[in-house]
């Protein structure tokens, strides 16, 4: 999952950042309202963290100028002034949570997932495909029971493919989900890591779940959905 964090002071900033990527989310930063705007409008992300004290122009305006764009992406706003005004200013003008300073990494990660399962057709914590288990909470790939071990980039590959199983996937779909950066069209950094997880997931010569679709992208399919 691609989550953008919105937060000037840097100590904040690393503190979330770590905290997030341990939990497998690919991390994307922006430090003033002004840049956040822009940053939001140009590119997909799954989630944001967004501050409400920020140089610019502050969360309460950024998040009511993307909502008006019709921006839907899930937000969870920071403050420091954690009282029932703010929250409910806050989450009026469509903010799904409202968290307040100092707070635990563990919490906001737990509330993240939260506000990203209700943004998605299958809310559960446990994604299948076929004989392929995925426990999007204790990051542990099992098929046939057996534990497959991921880097944090195969995870989220992983994890993005099976919560759009059976769906075709463009190279430029999977580029804005998973990398925090699109690259040149012409690099094969996809093919690269999708060979590599296909080596570890796809020991079933049988039922090989992940497919190249020539010319348009790659899919992971559901064999379980086979009569």
């Amino acid at each position: 999952m691609r989550v953008l964090v919105i937060e000037d002071d840097s100590k904040i900033m690393a503190f979330i950042r770590h905290g997030l990527a341990q939990e497998k989310f690919i991390i994307e930063t922006c430090d003033n309202g002004n840049d956040a705007v822009d940053i939001i409008l140009n590119n997909l992300f799954d989630g944001i963290i967004l501050d409400v004290i920020l140089p610019g122009r502050d969360g309460y305006s950024v998040l009511r100028e993307i909502r008006e764009a019709g921006v839907s992406t899930p937000v969870i706003l920071l403050s420091g002034r954690d009282n029932v005004e703010d929250r409910v200013r806050g989450l009026d003008l469509g903010a799904d949570d409202f968290l307040g300073k100092p707070f635990a990494i563990e919490e906001l990660s737990a509330r993240l997932r939260t506000i990203l399962r209700r943004s998605l057709p299958d809310k559960t914590t446990k994604l299948k495909c076929g004989d392929l288990l995925l426990d999007t909470v204790s990051h542990i790939a099992l098929r046939d029971g057996r534990e497959i071990e991921l880097t944090t980039k195969e995870y989220t590959l992983l994890e993005y493919f099976m919560r759009n199983k059976n769906r075709i996937l463009s190279r430029s779909t999977i580029t804005q989900h998973v990398w925090k950066h699109n690259f040149d069209a012409d690099s094969n950094i996809i093919d690269v890591y999708i060979k590599r997880l296909r080596s570890k997931i796809d020991y079933k010569k049988n039922k090989q779940l992940i497919q190249s679709i020539r010319g348009v992208g790659y899919r992971i399919r559901d064999f379980g959905n086979d009569t």
